[in-house]
């Protein structure tokens, strides 16, 4: 049997770190931004989709979408970031669809989804398991800074996230805060993945 993981928490909490740790345990990890990224490329539906509802402010010279003119306009606009959800969380879901299916034909001790919206969209309701990953405000807003963005712009985005740990909860396995030192975070993460594979027998 394949154990499933939802991985999910708001930026700058730590779920590709916690992903990481369990892809060194032999899971596969599917992370919905990369998917997201590939069904939006050029020659991919979505890439032609989302130019023609934003038209040339996320259009670069060669005529491809301007990813970072794209994030700009979406985390200040929750209009425009529902236009885009919109848009990429069908083909986004069936790409992950797709990769669990394959995941667990090769037979493999476990999948991760990484995923910001993954009860919203409904990814949650293919795993055994959901793992909310959290940190005090203070650490996520140093740690999305910490990235390159400017204080303005982590505000923003971590702004567009809010009221997400309180929604999830509820449907949350197991909550890992990854505030402290990074040890005890893996130790945390550690412990989760022995209680959830003794719990489905994987």
């Amino acid at each position: 049997m394949t154990l499933t993981i939802g991985l999910t928490g708001p930026i700058g909490c730590g779920k590709s770190t916690v992903a990481g740790w369990l892809a060194d345990r032999g899971a596969i990890v599917i992370d919905a931004d990369d998917v997201a990224r590939a069904v939006s490329a050029p020659g991919e539906p979505g890439h032609d989709a989302v130019l023609e509802v934003f038209g040339d402010d996320v259009r670069v010279r060669d005529g491809t979408l301007d990813r970072a003119a794209l994030a700009r306009i979406v985390f200040r606009d929750p209009d425009a970031l529902r236009r885009l959800e919109a848009i990429l969380h069908p083909l986004v879901r069936a790409r992950i669809l797709g990769a669990v299916g394959d995941a667990r034909a090769a037979g493999a001790p476990a999948v991760v989804v990484e995923a910001i919206k993954l009860v919203e969209g409904g990814l949650a309701a293919l795993c055994d398991e959901v793992w909310l990953v959290t940190c005090a405000p203070t650490v996520q807003r140093e740690r999305v800074i910490d990235r390159g963005l400017e204080p303005d712009d982590a505000d923003r985005r971590i702004a567009a996230q809010a009221g997400l740990v309180e929604r999830v909860r509820p449907a949350a396995t197991r909550v890992l805060d990854t505030s402290g030192p990074l040890e005890d975070a893996r130790a945390r993460v550690a412990a989760a993945w022995v209680a959830a594979t003794d719990a489905t027998g994987t």
